[in-house]
């Protein structure tokens, strides 16, 4: 994947995971504080792509 797919899917993952957390469920919620984070994870993948290209 590239740089720009990284950093596209990330943010999608913390858009939902942020709609999530706004449950009145606890398991809800804690799943989406997860895939928040896994969103900042792939944001910061895609950066380091960018920075380093994609050859990473």
């Amino acid at each position: 994947m590239g740089e720009l797919t990284d950093k596209a899917k990330g943010l999608a993952n913390e858009a939902i995971g942020n709609v999530k957390q706004a449950s009145s469920n606890p398991q809800t919620r804690a799943a989406g504080e997860a895939q928040e984070h896994k969103g900042e994870a792939q944001q910061l993948k895609g950066s380091v792509k960018g920075a380093f290209g994609d050859k990473i």
